[in-house]
């Protein structure tokens, strides 16, 4: 007999707050052997389009056999219907997004939550994913968030409230923070948090790389979608490269330093190379020191340069060693014996999936939230430093009330937000 909408309802909400239950968590693969497609199917929905978001629909897809896609949102339909076409091509019989799923426009990720879904998939440019991370917990939908989580402090402040919020439904919130799903990197940061290089002293991240994607300006654009179109290049949406790209490094480090918040922070950076007025107001090159309380420092120098050598390493300084990760995917530690890494590797977007998929299903939700939170702020620390040439505490940083762009209703396609002007360190106020 088909369920009723009640039953599919009750269902759902079981999965998402059996943990509050204690020792009585609520197991639904042992509960339910036999997988009824009309009431134990979760209905995905996502929103933002863009390649990312396309991939994490497909690995969503993938993570479990009764998962659909049943409402897509962006705010262009060109990419709507291009993500749709190339998901559909994973498998077809699990694509259900009829006309009337999918969304366009502003609003359109508010009306995807409200669609019927069981789980929003966040992957649109950052500036908006505090606002639709916060409507979907508290609509009771499982997320997946796309890194980074917010480009100012206001931002990344309303996102630990939802990760609060979604520990109280009981609501799985997993990040896209990959690098903590890699095989390699979980075996080589357990041995590091095991004390096997003792107490860290300092740690140096470095990532050297080239230029990326741009859209030419249409005649039709309004200057809103030209921005959009290119939000990359616009601190207000991506947050600059560091909050944006170079994240996924610096939350190595706060990995290692078991994701402890720094005193402080301090750095330089500028705009040398990528000057023209098309790659907006991000800088393209910049370092930054971090201080922890137990006086331990933290680094990371990054650039964007075509043309020139490139690197991505970590580098670990312990009391009893030191460890070391490079762009060909070592990872290694010494401390009087030596250890490197050697066992199977992983698709860690789709280990994600597979887990926060897992996680529903068993009815014992995971939470990214805080770390995910902390781990963007200092991306955006590290940018606030930069900017202003000033020495700023975490608590200064955390605190600020400063927004980079307009409030989520003021979005229009004729809104004229200034182009934004380049940073200049000694005068540019980030608090």
């Amino acid at each position: 007999m088909k369920a009723t909408g009640k039953h599919r309802r009750k269902f759902i909400k079981k999965t998402g707050v059996a943990v509050l239950g204690g020792s009585m968590g609520f197991n639904i693969v042992q509960a339910r052997p036999k997988f009824e497609t009309d009431e134990r199917t979760l209905k995905v929905g996502l929103v933002g389009c863009g390649g990312r978001g396309t991939g994490a629909a497909g690995q969503a897809l993938k993570a479990d056999p009764q998962v659909t896609l049943h409402a897509m949102a962006d705010i262009f339909p060109d990419r709507l219907q291009q993500s749709l076409q190339a998901i559909a091509e994973i498998n077809p019989k699990q694509v259900l997004v009829d006309e009337e799923h999918r969304f366009i426009g502003f609003d359109a990720y508010q009306k995807l939550i409200n669609s019927g879904v069981d789980v929003v998939l966040l992957a649109t440019p950052p500036a908006f994913r505090p606002d639709h991370l916060k409507s979907a917990i508290e609509a009771g939908k499982h997320v997946f968030a796309e890194k980074p989580m917010a480009v100012d402090a206001p931002g990344v402040r309303k996102v630990l409230e939802a990760a609060r919020l979604a520990k109280e439904k009981g609501l799985s919130l997993t990040s896209g923070y990959c690098l903590r799903y890699d095989n390699a990197k979980r075996a080589f940061f357990e041995r590091i948090l095991n004390g096997e290089i003792g107490e860290i002293k300092s740690m140096n991240s470095t990532r050297y790389g080239g230029e990326l994607w741009y859209k030419p300006r249409q005649p039709q654009w309004t200057q809103m979608e030209y921005q959009l179109r290119n939000w990359y290049y616009y601190d207000w949406l991506s947050g600059d490269f560091v909050v944006e790209m170079h994240v996924h490094n610096i939350d190595l480090m706060a990995w290692a330093m078991k994701n402890q918040t720094p005193a402080n922070a301090v750095g330089i950076g500028g705009r040398q190379v990528r000057t023209d007025e098309k790659y907006g107001n991000i800088y393209d090159h910049l370092a930054v020191e971090f201080q922890y309380q137990d006086g331990a420092r933290g680094y990371h120098f990054g650039r964007q340069y075509n043309g020139c050598s490139s690197k991505q390493i970590l580098d670990i300084v312990g009391t009893k060693g030191t460890a070391h990760i490079d762009r060909k995917g070592k990872h290694h530690i010494s401390n009087g014996s030596e250890w490197t890494y050697s066992g199977e590797t992983n698709n860690m977007y789709q280990t994600e999936h597979d887990e926060f998929f897992a996680s529903i299903r068993n009815g014992q939700p995971t939470n990214d939230g805080e770390w995910m939170a902390n781990t963007t702020m200092l991306g955006i620390l590290a940018r606030m430093v930069s900017y202003s040439g000033q020495t700023i505490t975490w608590d200064e940083a955390l605190n600020s009330n400063l927004t980079n762009g307009p409030k989520i209703d003021q979005y229009s396609w004729d809104l004229e937000w200034p182009d934004g002007n380049i940073a200049v360190p000694g005068k540019t106020q980030v608090l």
